[in-house]
């Protein structure tokens, strides 16, 4: 039986790591990619595959692409695709340490591990600006439309898309705006999450709104805080049955349309920023026959 990846669907976990490789010169990634497939299956881990490594297998995934560089006026959105990644979840840290650690030495010497974030659970869900994260996030049937591909092909069938973005918080600044500033920056109240009708047109609720695209911009976003000595931040990850969507809601926030850039860009910027396809799993493990392994 074939199905989506079971790690994507539930709400966030308690503390998250997120892997990135690519693959290193002179290999041949099919055996690890073998290997992982075999007990890549669970909840507790999400693996996506890049354009560039699936390209490299001689094969191509219809909608699979590279990671857009977007700029606007007063921000930048990088591309720094990678060509494996790996989100292990869970609610205990030793077992995902112990986890990642194990994916890392199964995928040598083919990957090249470039980069290891830890993401945890804030409060109730909150982004450490202390707004509520994911709001409008799709449930029930209306999330599993929007995050996987329905194409009744073996090997295609119940996979998904994933946009990847690290974004890193300035929130000594946004705390030196005042209250009434930070709640138009975001487009809600912090007390209540309540959308304000009078926000002005940069506020990243108005940017975002799914709705109000055609088509509708639909994502299952499952972002969680990051932080560490160096910074602290967002990992922004979002599943889509297409990159349309969120290409649509980047366009918008860096003002591609009307030259009215998000709000969000006053106090928080991306590093990072890849795409990735996660295959179906069948059977317990990665269904992997749509690259041909």
């Amino acid at each position: 039986m074939t199905s989506y990846q079971p790690g994507i669907l539930p709400g966030i976990p308690g503390h998250s790591r997120y892997l990135e490789f690519s693959v290193a010169p002179d290999t041949d990634p099919r055996p690890a990619l073998q290997g992982l497939a075999s007990w890549a299956g669970g909840e507790d881990m999400v693996v996506g595959l890049g354009q560039g490594l699936v390209r490299g297998l001689g094969k191509a995934v219809g909608g699979l692409r590279p990671f857009p560089a977007m700029a606007g006026t007063g921000c930048a959105i990088p591309s720094t695709q990678a060509d494996l990644w790996v989100w292990i979840r869970g609610d205990d840290r030793g077992h995902i340490a112990g986890l990642a650690r194990s994916t890392v030495q199964a995928v040598r010497p083919a990957f090249r591990r470039d980069r290891q974030v830890d993401g945890f659970r804030f409060d109730r869900g909150l982004d450490l600006s202390g707004y509520e994260d994911g709001t409008e996030n799709p449930e029930g049937a209306a999330a599993t439309d929007a995050a996987f591909l329905r194409t009744g092909e073996a090997g295609l069938d119940g996979s998904s898309f994933v946009a990847v973005q690290q974004w890193v918080h300035d929130l000594e600044h946004f705390e030196t705006l005042g209250p009434g500033d930070r709640n138009n920056v975001i487009g809600r109240r912090i007390g209540d999450n309540q959308e304000l009708d009078d926000a002005p047109a940069s506020a990243h609720v108005k940017r975002t709104a799914q709705e109000s695209f055609d088509p509708e911009a639909f994502l299952l976003r499952r972002s969680m805080p990051w932080g560490h000595a160096g910074g602290e931040g967002l990992m922004f990850v979002a599943f889509g049955h297409s990159f349309d969507a969120f290409e649509a809601q980047l366009a918008r926030m860096t003002g591609q349309e009307d030259s009215i850039t998000d709000g969000l860009f006053r106090f928080t910027r991306p590093i990072t920023g890849s795409y990735f396809w996660c295959p179906p799993v069948a059977d317990g493990k990665l269904d992997l026959g749509a690259v041909g392994l």
